[in-house]
């Protein structure tokens, strides 16, 4: 038991301090000129080390909010406002990938073209003056066919945790709306701290060297020690990744491995917003239901007359 807690307190005492150096000392892996410097931050980025200072970091942040409140209603206040304003940016990608949808079709059918090229002179992606040469940016169609999946990868996994804030995931329920309140809000708390946060985590250790194997060569795993790493370092160089599923298709695959960590790192901080609101929820009783809460709220429309019949006998 005693070295139980010695350990527990070193490891501690370890961690402050390694948060300490790498806040003082961040051109040590922020500086991506130097090699060692990035193979610093893509070992750190999923080291047990940075797991703990996150662990750290909630624990005293839950600590502090349980002694008082508001401090805990700022970080659930913050970290929802995050997820909603990146998802609300992101589901702008659905529309942009249904025009882009037409505009390839209407290219391929009325005007015969094989390539959409951007430009000055070419603002619907067709060359209204053929044989100019100041294209900023010209790919064949496959390429914009292809790239209509990165746009439905956006909203996907910027979007989810967003969903997730406005309630809007399907449940498969089977005897969550049943029981109390409170014990409803004792399952939320424990779903967010044994499902969400190590989903969320295993998934962002998987992604995080995914995503680098992409993009540095010599490819780097979750087994390399730091010494490793920084051995590698004298022969690493970029390698981004541009292989497409085509000779003439979308080719910045890679870019599907940054969403799949984004992904998880936004999902990761909704799991600690909603463990935060279900815990202050359960102890401040049912006055504080949805406090805070951003949730948007679809305004009736003239084709629901019901609806707005209803709403202005409610008013009166």
């Amino acid at each position: 038991m005693i070295d139980f807690i010695s350990s527990f307190l070193v490891g501690t005492a370890l961690t402050f301090y390694n948060i300490f150096y790498a806040l003082t000392h961040p051109q040590l892996w922020l500086d991506w000129t130097d090699k060692q410097s990035l193979m610093r931050f893509i070992y750190y980025g999923g080291s047990f080390e940075f797991f703990s200072s996150v662990i750290l970091v909630f624990i005293i942040l839950t600590a502090a909010g349980l002694y008082h409140h508001p401090i805990m209603w700022w970080s659930v206040r913050i970290l929802e406002f995050l997820g909603n304003r990146v998802g609300r940016i992101a589901a702008w990608a659905g529309l942009l990938m249904v025009l882009q949808q037409i505009v390839i079709v209407f290219l391929q059918r009325i005007f015969r073209v094989s390539e959409i090229s951007l430009g000055p002179t070419s603002p619907l992606g067709y060359d209204l003056f053929l044989g100019t040469t100041n294209m900023l940016f010209s790919k064949d169609l496959a390429w914009w066919a292809e790239e209509l999946k990165f746009f439905n990868a956006i909203v996907i996994c910027l979007c989810c945790g967003y969903t997730f804030i406005q309630g809007g995931h399907v449940r498969v329920d089977l005897f969550y709306a049943g029981i109390a309140r409170r014990k409803k809000k004792i399952i939320d708390m424990l779903g967010s701290l044994f499902f969400m946060i190590p989903s969320m985590s295993l998934i962002w250790l998987y992604a995080w060297y995914f995503m680098w194997r992409h993009l540095i060569t010599p490819k780097v795993s979750a087994t390399d020690t730091l010494e490793a790493l920084l051995r590698k370092s004298r022969i690493a160089k970029w390698n981004v990744e541009t292989i497409g599923f085509s000779p003439s298709g979308f080719d910045a695959y890679f870019l599907f491995k940054v969403l799949l960590l984004l992904f998880a790192g936004l999902m990761f901080l909704q799991a600690i917003a909603f463990f935060y609101r279900s815990l202050l929820e359960f102890r401040e009783g049912g006055g504080s239901d949805n406090k805070y809460l951003d949730k948007d709220v679809l305004e009736p429309t003239i084709d629901d007359p019901g609806q707005v019949t209803s709403e202005i006998g409610n008013t009166k």
